[in-house]
């Protein structure tokens, strides 16, 4: 049994789809295929059954596959090691982001690691606050950076960064003409990102200072993006709460405007497993991001 005969068990397992797996690895369908026949053939143990067109795992597939992924954990392990002792010529390094934060603060970042350290490679999954304290907690990433509190034991966030927000809606809205006082946050129309999300959260608290929640005002969309979000506020969907950085274009070409109401800051959030390994190679990553900031805040 190898590794690699491992990996792909694993990988069609998740799937439950060869040709989807095949080309998930880079492999051939065939290459694929083959690798269960083998691991099935040489113990005699049936992994799969073929439903129709689709595949399951058998019960024996299941076991296995526990017992599969805890190897490969085990060997990543073993090459952090190694790569560890060559410091930071080479590694691996698996980062999770929201998405604020990783379409718009994080990529300067991950490029000059990049350009540093050309022989590391570096990898970006971006979700909502909730799915990124996943990841970290289930070892899938070896950082994360939110714009959301994290409220987990095993986690450790530390704030590295602050976030303007903003109170937007699309010109021509009753509010954009309106000052904070008159502002009436049970009757107007609101766009929210998904639970989970960390913008979403940040309404929720100032409608909580107005003593409301999300289910006394009316929602006219929940969107799994800020993209989506922009878009349907700018096509007069409601009122919403942005990062500046996010509505920034929008605003300058005036497809949005910025509500007179104060809405607090918010802080970026590194995230990193308090009992897990850290590699060299990952340690060097959360050094650099933070002596960059502190070269920023010494030129102001």
């Amino acid at each position: 049994m190898t590794l690699e005969q491992l990996r792909i068990f694993v990988a069609v397992a998740e799937r439950e789809h060869v040709t989807q797996a095949a080309r998930d690895l880079n492999l051939t369908q065939s290459a694929t295929s083959s690798a269960i026949a083998v691991l099935e053939a040489r113990y005699q143990t049936k992994l799969f059954d073929r439903v129709g067109r689709g595949i399951v795992l058998t019960s024996a597939g299941h076991t296995f596959l526990a017992e599969a992924k805890a190897v490969l954990a085990r060997a990543e392990a073993a090459e952090h090691v190694l790569a560890d002792l060559a410091g930071l010529r080479r590694g691996t390094i698996h980062v999770a982001a929201s998405q604020t934060v990783g379409n718009y603060w994080l990529p300067r970042y991950l490029h000059e690691f990049k350009m540093a350290y050309p022989g590391i490679s570096v990898s970006l999954t971006i979700g909502n606050t909730a799915e990124v304290a996943a990841l970290l907690r289930d070892g899938a990433a070896n950082l994360g950076f939110v714009e959301g509190e994290v409220r987990d034991p095993r986690i450790k966030a530390t704030p590295i960064d602050s976030d303007e927000l903003v109170l937007v809606t699309a010109p021509g809205h009753p509010w954009s003409e309106k000052t904070n006082a008159s502002l009436d946050f049970s009757r107007v129309k609101w766009v929210l990102r998904e639970v989970g999300s960390g913008t979403r959260d940040i309404v929720s608290a100032l409608l909580a200072d107005k003593g409301l929640t999300v289910n006394d005002v009316p929602v006219s969309l929940v969107l799994p993006s800020n993209e989506a979000v922009v878009a349907a506020v700018e096509a007069g969907a409601g009122v919403t709460v942005l990062s500046r950085q996010v509505a920034r274009s929008a605003i300058e070409t005036g497809r949005l405007i910025v509500i007179d109401y104060p809405v607090p800051h918010r802080h970026f959030f590194m995230l990193r497993h308090r009992e897990l390994h850290e590699t060299i190679a990952v340690q060097g990553f959360a050094k650099m991001i933070k002596a960059c900031l502190q070269a920023t805040l010494d030129e102001t």
